[in-house]
């Protein structure tokens, strides 16, 4: 079964003030954390820049099977990237992997519980939960992903992800980075707080 993933670091960050995609964590970017924990766990990875992409493309380690996307149109909404990145990957990809790049301290062994669930059940969408609240990244079956691609991109996807709520399967974790999403300074700052000195989650 063929999976690919998908990153979106698209938006203006304009409440976080600075591009959070290069924002330091554990040791790296929030983008090359989740590239390089991604990348070992799909066939292929696709990354979506949009704001300020010449800024944060030259930083983006060059690695076999990971192409970067740009989105002209990011000012558009989350739909338009996610469409852009689903554009750019092989269409025979079964299984899509979608994170976001404000979620960086989910840990790899989330991402293998979340493959290996998407892998296993016939479900359309398998989503991560902590403490009953639905997280990133979700992977997405290709049947979705053509849902998504064929919505109008001034739409919300959260349309046709609740249409498959009912089927969908959630994969319940013991990682509060599913739900950890860094928007703000104070986000950011709680954040290296909680770090602190603890070993490096991979």
């Amino acid at each position: 079964m063929k999976t690919a993933g998908l990153i979106l670091a698209a938006g203006r960050s304009s409440r976080m003030g600075r591009d959070k995609a290069l924002l330091e964590y554990n040791g790296d970017t929030f983008l090359n954390r989740q590239i390089f924990l991604m990348r070992p766990r799909v066939d292929e990875l696709a990354v979506v820049l949009g704001c300020r992409a010449e800024t944060i493309r030259p930083t983006i380690p060059a690695l076999p099977g990971l192409r970067v996307a740009v989105n002209e149109n990011y000012d558009k909404g989350m739909l338009s990237s996610l469409q852009t990145g689903l554009a750019a990957l092989d269409a025979e990809a079964e299984w899509i992997l979608f994170g976001l790049v404000d979620h960086p301290a989910v840990r790899g062994r989330t991402l293998d519980r979340i493959a290996q669930g998407c892998r296993r059940a016939a479900a359309p969408l398998a989503i991560p939960r902590f403490d009953g609240i639905r997280g990133h990244p979700v992977a997405l079956s290709r049947a979705v992903a053509e849902e998504l691609c064929a919505l109008d991109p001034a739409a919300s996807p959260q349309s046709v992800m609740r249409r498959h709520y009912g089927e969908a399967l959630f994969v319940d974790v013991d990682d509060r980075g599913v739900v950890t999403d860094i928007d703000r300074p104070e986000d950011y700052a709680g954040l290296i707080r909680e770090r602190g000195s603890s070993a490096v989650l991979r």
